[in-house]
């Protein structure tokens, strides 16, 4: 064992820092790694060259005990560069896979250089490559770590703004809400849909809302229990609720799933039910031409 664990490692990143950054790049390219339809040239040799440096940082501190735990404080920079770097290459739609290929391809033109300048003392060539091994391995599985968090966190920021903007409460008169519903009911929505629905009743004090189904596919006895669910929430808030948007389909399905709607007022489509909810708050619309001849 050397006296100082990867000592030929990093003479090498000192003395060929440049040339072993334009193989790496190379290598990568080669690997499939390089997107060059997201990042420009400069930005993929400028990010290569942070997370070179910060690596060789981190070996020079870490090689001292031979642990490649990227964990520890020896790898501090190398984990806020690579936490820069990732976050913009989800942002790009680059995949975890590409990510930890562009690591890899790291060893290929480190082993070069270590199989020159060791080729005279192989045991050492091999303790070497080894243990370089052993922390770029390290290195790439902690990427891909932080590339699957930070894709998860905006997987779930996408996910929390799709849910925003698929269940919007319209205010359609003073004091009558709407809540149209598209696509499927599950828990998880139903659940943002009454948080949303009775926030809104308490912002605009709303007498009347009418949550229209017109755009939801199907309506099975969970959907429609959670309709249900959502009107009793509104009722114990001070309001009234009316289902729009029951086609004879859904009317029928209803029926057969032995679906009891009790007191919830139900419409056809979402005009009827505007014209109910207005009544309900003392407003009624006529036509312009009525109002002229009633002037006569």
């Amino acid at each position: 064992m050397p006296d100082k664990i990867l000592e030929t490692t990093l003479e090498v990143l000192k003395e060929d820092a440049e040339g072993i950054l334009a193989d790496w790049i190379e290598q990568a390219d080669e690997d499939g790694a390089k997107r060059i339809d997201l990042f420009s040239e400069k930005e993929e040799r400028d990010q290569a060259a942070s997370l070179l440096r910060s690596f060789r940082l981190g070996v020079r501190d870490a090689s001292k005990d031979g642990e490649f735990d990227l964990q520890d404080e020896h790898w501090a920079d190398l984990r806020g560069i690579l936490s820069e770097i990732t976050h913009e290459r989800v942002e790009r739609g680059v995949l975890p896979g590409e990510m930890a290929a562009l690591i890899l391809a790291l060893k290929t033109p480190l082993f070069e250089r270590l199989t020159e300048k060791l080729e005279s003392d192989p045991e050492r060539l091999i303790e070497e490559v080894l243990l370089l091994s052993k922390a770029i391995d390290a290195f790439a599985i902690y990427s891909n770590e932080v590339f699957i968090a930070e894709r998860e966190q905006v997987i779930e920021r996408q996910r929390d703004e799709m849910m925003e903007l698929s269940t919007p409460v319209v205010e359609l008169w003073d004091k009558v809400l709407t809540l149209p519903l598209i696509g499927t009911l599950d828990s998880l929505r139903a659940q943002e849909v009454m948080e949303s629905l009775l926030q809104a009743i308490v912002e605009r004090q709303a007498e009347v809302v009418i949550v229209d189904i017109t755009g939801v596919k199907t309506v099975d006895t969970q959907v429609a229990q959670h309709l249900l669910r959502t009107a009793a929430a509104v009722r114990l808030m001070g309001a009234r609720c009316i289902i729009s948007g029951i086609s004879p389909k859904i009317a029928q399905t209803m029926v057969e799933l032995g679906v009891d709607v009790g007191e919830v007022r139900t419409r056809s489509s979402l005009r009827s039910a505007l014209m109910d909810a207005l009544t309900s708050v003392g407003v009624a619309i006529r036509p312009i031409n009525d109002d002229k001849r009633n002037a006569k």
